[in-house]
């Protein structure tokens, strides 16, 4: 039986979704009920047998920082996806961020030691690769530096360091670094943002760029790579580098919307970080410009993918078709 945590967000959903249709039995973590009801919107996406397939799943309410409830879902588990963790890029929730990315996974990894599972795949982020400044792409060697890093990506890599433990307490692991996921469901977080901002037809667009992937290709190399003799791994997640201004320009024509077409500058993009404290010290909303933010935007990296390819002979989905079917699904969700 495989167990998967995090299997209410937008990879977890689809993964779950990929082992049912599998017919491989599956148990999956959850926090709350109301998160169940997207899982089953997301298997709508796909097929009419979507209660079917979501019934096949044994659900276990629990945390990953709970571990007498880890200790029950681990129960009779061969493999463990770990894709649960907490996402924010404000300075002030690195405590809470630390708390569930680095000791959530460190719960993980030991709990997964003392079953003796047979494998883990722990989904990291492309936050955790180094950054090139000369530009070369960066790979999984690139040295990475918590220096200009945003929160998320430095409790990000301490959970890759609890994984990394695990491997040298003799843990079959490995770590994908996935790019920007762009997939339906999830409109008010990660890519999901990318749509609503592109259907609403706003004329400017940020600078910089990122690695891109569908969350079909994450979740199916990720079986790949667990269904494999590969171990103590990790790789770069990226089917195609593409700049904000060209990820928004093809989402807003799917929607019919006009494209972005003037660049913010970057003494904008300050104004809007001011702006930006200020509106989070009268409201207490989380913070969404900083300056760890301005700096990824001015020194955005390319990715290597060259890595995964090699061991997984497969082409990737094509955006172009991941983002036309995202986008209908937006506009009959907002109509």
């Amino acid at each position: 039986m495989v167990l998967v945590t995090g299997g209410t967000g937008l990879v977890g959903s689809h993964l779950l979704l990929k082992l049912t249709r599998e017919n491989i039995a599956v148990r999956a973590l959850y926090r709350s009920a109301d998160k169940l009801s997207q899982v089953k919107n997301i298997f709508s996406y796909y097929t009419d047998d979507s209660l079917s397939l979501f019934n096949q799943i044994e659900w276990i309410q629990g945390d990953i920082l709970d571990i007498p409830s880890l200790e029950n879902a681990i129960v009779n588990i061969t493999q463990v996806y770990h894709c649960a963790a907490f996402i924010s890029f404000d300075p002030s929730d690195f405590k809470k961020l630390e708390r569930v990315n680095r000791e959530g996974t460190a719960n993980i990894v030991n709990i997964c030691i003392a079953a003796g599972i047979n494998k883990l795949c722990h989904v990291s982020t492309i936050g955790t690769i180094g950054r090139t400044l000369n530009g070369e792409t960066a790979t999984e060697e690139t040295d990475w530096t918590r220096q200009n890093a945003n929160p998320y990506a430095i409790t990000k890599h301490l959970a890759e360091m609890e994984v990394w433990r695990g491997a040298q307490e003799n843990l079959n692991m490995v770590i994908v670094n996935p790019g920007v996921i762009l997939g339906p469901g999830f409109w008010d977080s990660g890519s999901g943002s990318f749509f609503k901002t592109a259907s609403k037809g706003y004329n400017y667009y940020p600078p910089g760029g990122s690695g891109f992937i569908s969350v079909t290709d994450v979740v199916t190399l990720m079986t790949t790579l667990m269904n494999s003799n590969i171990h103590s791994e990790r790789y770069i997640l990226v089917a195609e580098n593409l700049s904000y201004k060209d990820i928004l320009h093809k989402i807003a024509l799917t929607m019919g919307k006009r494209p972005p077409t003037k660049p913010l500058k970057f003494w904008q993009l300050n104004i809007g970080r001011i702006l930006d404290k200020l509106k989070t010290i009268f409201t207490g909303s989380n913070r969404t410009i900083t300056k760890n933010t301005i700096y990824g935007l001015k020194h955005p990296s390319i990715f290597n993918n060259s890595k995964i390819k090699q061991v997984i002979k497969t082409d990737f989905e094509s955006l172009d078709e991941q983002i036309t079917f995202s986008s209908k699904l937006f506009i009959a969700e907002h109509s």
